[in-house]
């Protein structure tokens, strides 16, 4: 039996308090889960991958100069665990045609400024100038004092191929002299121009790279009516070549005590660059620059010390990497690690990074974030309860009332199931008494109703005779009242 206040028997108290909610933990957690495991992807996919352990460079002939740098260099990346193939050459203009085919699986070369035909090839880079390649020129004959004065003559302009024969043709062209003129332009170059020269069988010799080593020149230089051509016009040459420099044999360099030369020859140099692939590991750039520095480095007859490797970017564009290396040197990871550990911490860092800028602000955000999911479960009741409240305040009938009490019943059994993390007990406790507060003023709200309506409808009623009598009785004036009390006592004396 419903007892008299109409409310229904109140649900079982079922509600759990456990130390922590996992449900709301992960759905707080949840976004910043997914977030990260977008950031690892993304930061996954944009990695440098691992430096491969192999690389292969294309030289140049075998002894030459070039040849044996690269022999060096495969020395130096032994060191760090770097295998370096070494290929021959025929020269520079092979160097680049091999860097310039993605099947010949050439990572770098050295190439001569002023071979690349137009501008420079898409996805080549270089990684600095190595060396100054100067360009001798040796004649029989009266002192000539410009190119054009060739003209006509037999010339060895250097083998097929090679950087020699594409600068002289360059050179020679500027001033009237082509192939196929009366000029011959024969490919001889290194040893065999030189004594072709020395016997006579052609006039000039075009000599650059290691045939025009010190000790070549000198001998040529010591050779009766064999001159060495002076670039008179060297100014005016870099001006129209950007990518030649005047360069100056000073007086000495063939022999101090004899000083010879006596005067400074002036001459002309395209550099040679160490050009790779713009796919190469940026920690290879850096051991390749680092073995340049050591093989090239040294002062010689043309060059100073520390002169080269050097960011001169001529036909080719210096590579991002190599320019941060010649402005601030190797990274500070690759300075106080090993070659191979700091390569893996360099690739650590790129995946730990965004999760540290993810979690610090995590850390903060989500406890907050969890906390009002679980507040939420117990704040959410109130806009109900204070609706409820408001009907009960205003006038309502029987049906209205037991419909009120009816919600206010499914909240208090739907809070009485809820499952709180124990840090909010309190909380919960509060929720259940406001809803009782809400029922009490239910309740009074209904017997005041019922006070009001039975007051006048349970009192009897006297008869309408009476009800007039009485009435007139207090509407009796005031001077009757006063004569009929004036005659009383003469009516007592009289009796």
């Amino acid at each position: 039996m419903k007892p008299a206040t109409g409310r229904k028997r109140p649900p079982r108290l079922v509600a759990r308090f456990v130390a922590i909610s996992w449900r709301d933990l992960a759905v707080s957690f949840g976004p910043l889960v997914l977030i990260a495991v977008a950031a690892i992807w993304v930061a996954v996919r944009l990695i440098q991958p691992a430096p491969p352990s192999t690389l292969t460079i294309s030289a140049g002939p075998e002894g030459s100069t070039f040849w044996n740098a690269a022999q060096k260099y495969k020395e130096i990346l032994a060191r760090n665990r770097i295998t370096l193939n070494v290929l021959p050459s025929e020269g520079s203009l092979q160097n680049l045609k091999r860097l310039s085919d993605p099947k010949s699986n050439v990572d770098v070369g050295f190439v001569q400024d002023g071979v690349a035909p137009g501008p420079a090839n898409e996805g080549l880079m270089s990684l600095g100038s190595v060396a100054y390649v100067p360009l001798a020129i040796f004649y029989h004959g009266p002192t000539i004092s410009r190119l054009s004065e060739f003209k006509g003559l037999r010339l060895a302009v250097g083998a097929e191929g090679s950087g020699t024969r594409e600068l002289a043709l360059a050179l020679l062209k500027a001033n009237g002299i082509v192939p196929g003129g009366p000029t011959k332009l024969l490919p001889l170059s290194g040893d065999d121009a030189a004594q072709a020269l020395v016997t006579g069988k052609i006039d000039a010799a075009f000599l650059a790279g290691d045939s025009a080593q010190p000790a070549v020149m000198g001998k040529l230089y010591r050779t009766p009516n064999v001159q060495f051509y002076d670039f008179t016009q060297a100014d005016a040459y870099t001006r129209r070549f950007p990518y030649l420099t005047q360069l100056q044999m000073p007086m000495g360099a063939f022999d101090l005590g004899k000083n010879l030369p006596s005067t400074p020859i002036h001459m002309v140099a395209p550099t040679a660059e160490l050009v790779a692939r713009d796919s190469l590991h940026p920690a290879l750039s850096d051991l390749l620059i680092e073995a340049a520095r050591e093989v090239h480095g040294k002062a010689n007859i043309m060059q100073r010390a520390g002169e080269f490797p050097a960011p001169l970017a001529h036909d080719f564009p210096i590579s991002d990497d190599a320019a941060r290396y010649y402005k601030s040197g190797k990274s500070f990871l690759y300075r106080i690690l090993p070659f191979w550990l700091a390569s893996l911490a360099d690739r650590l860092l790129v995946v730990v990074v965004p999760l540290i800028v993810l979690l610090i602000p995590a850390l903060r955000v989500v406890p907050s974030l969890y906390t009002w999911r679980v507040k939420s479960r117990i704040y959410r009741w109130y806009g109900a309860l204070i609706a409820i409240e408001r009907s009960a305040l205003s006038e309502h009938s029987a049906e209205e009332r037991a419909t009120l009490i009816e919600r206010l019943d499914a909240i208090e059994e739907s809070v009485n199931g809820l499952k709180m993390p124990l840090a909010y007990a309190d909380q919960f406790y509060v929720l259940r008494e406001h809803i009782g507060f809400v029922r009490e003023r239910l309740t009074h709200s209904r017997e005041a109703q019922r006070d009001a309506a039975g007051d006048p409808d349970d009192e009897p009623q006297p008869p309408a005779s009476a009800r007039a009598s009485e009435a007139d009785a207090t509407t009796e004036s005031p001077e009757a009242r006063g004569a009929d009390e004036a005659d009383e006592p003469s009516a007592g004396r009289h009796a």
